[in-house]
Formats: C-alpha cells, structure tokens, sequence
C-alpha cells in the first residue's frame, strides 16, 4: 500500500491507483438489446497498463420501452441505455484515461472516487 501524497490533479488515494465511475451511452436496438459494447471505444485509446481494472456497475434500460417488450417505431430517438462503470486506473495515468474517454465520444460522465466513495455502507 502506498503512502498518502498530496497532488493538483484531484482526489488523494492510499494505493498506487485511482478510481473513477463513468456512465456510458449504449445504443440498443428495437428490443432494448445492446448493439455495442461502449467500453471498446476506451480501450482502443489506452495504452497498455493505465487501466488495472475495471468493474460492470450496472444497466439501465432505454426509456422508450415503457414498460414493453419492444419499442414502438417513433421511440427509435429513445433507444439509449446507460451502462456504468468502475476503472481502476494506475498512478500518473489519469490524464491518458481522461483523454480516452473523451475521445471515445459514449461516455455521459465520469467521476474520480476518493476513498470516502470506496467504502460500502455498513463496511468501515
């Protein structure tokens, strides 16, 4: 385990890495079905050993299903999931995971989680 270090560029960790929660767009198709993988665009921009980790958060399904099985064939322009989430990224690597995301042009947003954020309710 690291030592505590102070920085400009967010967030202290106690480990040599970094933790961040990025929402993704994620098309889908007439089913709600995913078409792509949203996470492939990242990783196409990232060099080896930036990403140590990372952790599927959770989906949330496109509003025009409504509730159906299918989508009408006016909810198309509804046909957006969100998929979130959890990258471990190595230290003095998050500008190079920032610029990928960014360039991948599907993620909604992200956010550095300090450690506060890491610790599950009930657990510290």
């Amino acid at each position: 385990m690291g030592v505590p270090r102070v920085t400009d560029s967010g967030p202290v960790s106690l480990l040599d890495e970094m933790k961040y929660r990025v929402a993704f767009m994620e098309r889908t198709d007439a089913k709600g079905n995913r078409t792509e993988s949203p996470t492939e665009y990242v990783e196409l921009d990232l060099a080896d050993g930036v990403v140590l980790d990372q952790v599927f958060v959770e989906r949330i399904e496109p509003d025009a299903l409504h509730g159906q099985d299918t989508m009408e064939e006016d909810d198309d322009f509804e046909s957006i999931a969100t998929e979130v989430w959890e990258y471990d990224v190595a230290d003095g690597k998050d500008q190079d995971f920032i610029d990928a995301l960014k360039n991948s042009r599907m993620v909604i947003e992200y956010e550095p989680l300090d450690d506060i954020d890491m610790i599950e309710p009930g657990k510290a």
